[in-house]
């Protein structure tokens, strides 16, 4: 649940987000009360309005990389927006859902498009510019967390993923680890790969140790 303190300044971060384009003040509250309700929606449990708030943070450090730093915050805003474990069209239905909601926001529609190319680039963590390496080293920068957080995250999208079976959420989970774990970078920045590749490695690696333990025993 959100706290007051934390919804404040949320809902400051997204006032600077969109400061650049000088949007009715209404208008602004009624998009931001409407992206918390999504991203507070039953059944989330990691891909929450904190998981933005994360990602955030991490862009603000990157943000020196960016070339449309706007593009890049906006993106992150809304490429969760849509979460549903049992479709595979989130990115597609989040990208929609930021074009509708920036249109309406008089955002240019050149940003607009930044905006759902960057969203649409986190389907499979592909970056096709620096702005989108940004956007993905930021939304995958929970893989580098320290041990109690990391954990915390395994676990929240295990629940995420509540229908599913034990069994075949081993199988599933283990493989999107070692997926990642098979290319030759997880982290496209040059700060993160300094910073977090080897931390993030260790920490899927011992994920999956413990899945498979799990399955041993």
């Amino acid at each position: 649940m959100l706290t007051n303190k934390i919804t404040y300044l949320l809902f400051n971060r997204w006032q600077n987000t969109l400061q650049p384009f000088e949007i009715n003040p209404s208008k602004l509250e009624a998009t931001f009360v409407k992206l918390v309700e999504a991203y507070s929606a039953f059944g989330r449990h990691y891909h929450t309005i904190q998981h933005i708030d994360y990602v955030l943070n991490t862009v603000q450090l990157l943000q020196t990389y960016t070339q449309n730093l706007a593009a890049v915050k906006l993106a992150a805003w809304f490429h969760d927006v849509v979460y549903n474990t049992q479709a595979q069209d989130n990115e597609e239905k989040s990208a929609d859902y930021a074009g509708e909601v920036l249109y309406s926001l008089g955002i240019p529609t050149s940003c607009i498009t930044n905006v759902q190319r960057l969203i649409l680039n986190t389907k499979h963590h592909l970056a096709d510019n620096i702005d989108s390496q940004v956007l993905l080293d930021a939304d995958l920068a929970i893989l580098a967390a320290n041990a109690v957080d990391y954990q915390e995250y395994a676990h929240a999208i295990r629940k995420e993923y509540a229908w599913v079976s034990e069994s075949d959420y081993i199988k599933g989970r283990t493989k999107v680890l070692e997926n990642f774990l098979q290319r030759q970078r997880i982290y496209f920045t040059p700060l993160m790969y300094e910073k977090s590749e080897q931390a993030a490695r260790d920490n899927m690696q011992a994920e999956i140790e413990q899945l498979i333990m799990f399955i041993r025993y």
